[in-house]
């Protein structure tokens, strides 16, 4: 009884983790090792690489807040992608809805290619979050340059343009290493790039979309022992998703108006405290 409640809680405190560090800048990857991490030495165990449920666990996780961007971002996407494929069929992308398109398509290639690059170091560092606590502390130092940037361009672009949309792309490649937020850094790049954090927020959540999608379901294919899958809690891995989904959505809603009145700078000193006490933490206990 006692190891079914806190399997529960686990999945719950997992699932609003996931659906509110996948969107703020704080590194989701991070706080999902952190949190796993720090479950085990809880319940006294010692800590292990992740099983297939684990795996299985993220990759629902991850769903859900899949689910909520789409979902927060409906008519956008719906609208983004008749009229990239409108212009794809007539060739005339002056529209901005179909450049937006053609941007996360070239986008989501640059951001495979960079990743693809890191993905071996990526995984060894999910083992070591002393490490992704020293990436969470970067993430925050990248945050506070990039507003200091942004307070010196008085004319900010309201628009994503392909040049931004390249770079963000790269950033969003170089946050597959767990600590390294891809919200803070896609956002971070659009700022060096002059553009508005609102802006840079809404793009980076739509760019997100085929990388959420593919780090959720295609990449975890590999690692999942199937002939376990009958065997695992599928009411607890379903309840974390719908927590992911309902703490993703309120996330996105309320950040994009946060930023409409405030800067980055708290999520920059929360990343510098939030890094050091993991590295302390996960380094001398």
């Amino acid at each position: 009884m006692v190891t079914s409640l806190f399997a529960l809680i686990k999945v719950i405190i997992m699932g609003a983790v996931q659906g509110l560090s996948e969107f703020l800048p704080i590194s989701s990857s991070a706080h999902l090792v952190f949190t796993s991490n720090l479950m085990q030495m809880v319940a006294h165990k010692p800590i292990e690489d992740p099983t297939s449920y684990d795996i299985v666990l993220s990759m629902m996780l991850h769903i859900g807040t899949l689910v909520a961007v789409l979902i927060f971002f409906k008519e956008e996407v719906i609208n983004i992608f008749n009229k990239t494929m409108n212009a794809i069929k007539t060739k005339d992308f002056s529209d901005y809805e179909a450049k937006l398109g053609l941007y996360i398509i070239l986008g989501t290639l640059v951001t495979v290619i960079v990743a693809s690059f890191l993905s071996d170091t990526a995984e060894r560092l999910m083992s070591s979050p002393a490490i992704v606590g020293m990436l969470l502390f970067v993430t925050g130092w990248i945050l506070f340059f990039s507003e200091k940037f942004s307070d010196t361009i008085p004319d900010k672009k309201h628009e994503v343009d392909l040049k931004t949309s390249i770079i963000m792309s790269v950033a969003q490649g170089l946050a597959a290493l767990p600590g390294l937020s891809r919200s803070g850094l896609t956002i971070a790049a659009g700022l060096f790039s002059k553009s508005d954090r609102v802006a840079c927020a809404r793009y980076s959540f739509l760019l997100s979309i085929p990388i959420i999608l593919g780090a959720s379901i295609i990449y975890p294919l590999k690692e999942i022992a199937f002939s376990e899958l009958a065997s695992y809690n599928w009411l607890n891995i379903f309840i974390g998703t719908v927590v992911s989904a309902i703490v993703g959505y309120l996330c996105i809603k309320y950040f994009l108006d946060f930023l409409g009145k405030y800067s980055l700078r708290v999520f920059a000193y929360y990343c510098f405290i939030a890094g050091i006490l993991a590295v302390l933490l996960f380094t001398f206990i």
